[in-house]
């Protein structure tokens, strides 16, 4: 039987970390309280979690700070948690790395909900591979984007793209030279459960740009005013 799945909570208030933690264990996760950024750190070493809720003001090294951090040497999912309600911060957050984004004060059960939509939609890297046959990966010239074990190598050398980059990169060159709006990109690797508005798409396709360069045989194309396209030259 499969072990427990580990979230890692990091919030200075600790009334709220232990509510949290109290909802998560009732739905069987194992948790882990931590109070600053720093000690959060080390807890995605030593508690390995699958899952980190964090909060954004924080002692010391804030929240934005944790996330890029954790996104140097991690693909763990991230959910933001913050009383800043602004657009700014939620699409700093998104840049940044994180998977999710919720407001303060929260409904325990949406946020368990949260949980539950972000770790399916999660795939670690190192899943073994699958036979031949069922490999999902799609081929152009200095471009592979494996489905199957999450990995993408550009140029000659493997990136580290997490899931949803991928994914979204995936889906794109799958169907080169479709037009797909930002709803239809939205709903297919978030989900309709997915709270969050278009500009998580920007994002994710400015963040795929700074790691992929146009190529002479195709690019990533945005259709102003509509959405984006993998575009084969």
């Amino acid at each position: 039987m499969p072990g427990k799945q580990r979230i890692l909570i990091v919030d200075d208030d600790n009334n709220i970390a232990e509510l949290i933690s109290l909802y998560l264990n009732k739905e069987c996760f194992e948790t882990m309280i931590v109070g600053d950024g720093d000690a959060a750190l080390d807890a995605v070493k030593s508690f390995n979690p699958n899952l980190i809720l964090l909060d954004i003001m924080l002692p010391g090294m804030d929240g934005y700070q944790v996330c890029r951090e954790v996104r140097t040497t991690s693909t763990t999912p991230i959910i933001m948690l913050s009383a800043k309600g602004e657009i700014f911060d939620k699409v700093l957050g998104l840049e940044l790395g994180a998977d999710d984004y919720m407001e303060k004060p929260f409904d325990s059960k949406e946020l368990v909900a949260r949980v539950k939509a972000v770790l399916r939609r999660y795939k670690p890297v190192s899943a073994p591979a699958p036979e031949e046959d069922n490999v999902e990966e799609v081929r152009f010239t200095d471009l592979v984007i494996n489905k199957t074990n999450y990995s993408v190598e550009y140029m000659g050398s493997k990136l580290d793209m997490p899931p949803k980059e991928l994914e979204l990169l995936f889906f794109l060159a799958s169907t080169p030279n479709h037009v797909f709006t930002r709803e239809q990109l939205l709903n297919q690797i978030w989900g309709y459960e997915y709270a969050g508005d278009t500009r998580t798409v920007d994002v994710h396709i400015k963040r795929i740009r700074e790691k992929i360069n146009d190529h002479d045989e195709w690019k990533i194309s945005t259709i102003w005013g509509i959405g984006y396209k993998f575009e084969t030259l």
